[in-house]
């Protein structure tokens, strides 16, 4: 099997996979591939390999090892939910409201991979920031990639902020927030539910740390789904919050910043 083979069998999902999954089993940039299509494909069985597990519903990210975010490369895999391009947007507004503060305390709900805490300490050399998530794996990549970008982030295995004291400047957090009943690809089924399923609405989790962020934080900023912004304007309303919303590059509602008027 020569590489151009190979690039023909992966085409099936797209040219960019082909190329993507070619550099990665070969260790070789686009460029160089261009020049050797011709040339026999090294470890051709280890090639399906990889191919095989991304059709059987492995994505390319646990296959990879990784996933890159706000230009940095973040370890994942199995049991952590994979950062999405749309996050980014959360960290810019986080960064904003950030800028409030000498040394703004910050508390994440659910770290995941760590990808929030971490993107804001590299920002923000004084704030004080602890993250929580209830997962042991998503909090053994999330100690991966504090170690591995060197920042000073607690991480405490807690459900919300159960095991955590005090109030926050502000609470940040990307929650599950899909809606039981949702159709998911089988990409996305590979990853944890506990990270997809916000409850059988697919809001309760976002108002359980409405909630929480009442009486414990000044600002809550949350991501949410593209159908979720009625029902958070509601219910921080309720709750006396003044809240903004923001949507992502395709136009549609992704989040909210949300100042606490009690506090």
């Amino acid at each position: 099997m020569r590489i151009c083979d190979g690039l023909n069998l992966a085409k099936e999902f797209g040219n960019r996979f082909a190329y993507l999954l070619m550099e990665f089993h070969l260790k070789k940039s686009r460029e160089w591939i261009f020049l050797h299509l011709n040339d026999e494909l090294a470890k051709k069985d280890k090639f399906i390999e990889l191919l095989d597990r991304y059709k059987n519903g492995e994505p390319l990210e646990y296959i990879f090892g990784s996933c890159e975010f706000m230009g940095r490369d973040f370890e994942v895999g199995q049991g952590v939910l994979i950062p999405r391009f749309e996050t980014e947007i959360l960290i810019e507004k986080a960064l904003e409201i950030a800028s409030k503060f000498n040394a703004p305390r910050i508390a994440e709900i659910g770290v995941g991979s760590g990808i929030i805490s971490i993107s804001l300490a590299l920002e923000l050399k004084n704030a004080k920031i602890i993250a929580t998530d209830i997962s042991l794996d998503a909090l053994k990549y999330a100690k991966i990639n504090k170690e591995k970008f060197q920042v000073d982030i607690e991480l405490i295995e807690s459900n919300y902020l159960d095991k955590v004291n005090g109030d926050f400047d502000i609470i940040i957090s990307n929650p599950p927030y899909i809606a039981a009943n949702y159709p998911l690809d089988k990409w996305v089924l590979s990853e944890p539910k506990t990270a997809l399923i916000g409850g059988q609405i697919g809001d309760e989790i976002l108002k359980d740390i409405i909630n929480l962020a009442k009486s414990r934080a000044k600002y809550l900023i949350c991501e949410m789904g593209y159908d979720q912004r009625e029902s958070m304007k509601n219910y921080l309303d309720k709750l006396d919050f003044q809240s903004e919303f923001y949507t992502d590059l395709a136009g549609l509602d992704r989040g909210f910043v949300a100042y606490n008027k009690g506090k």
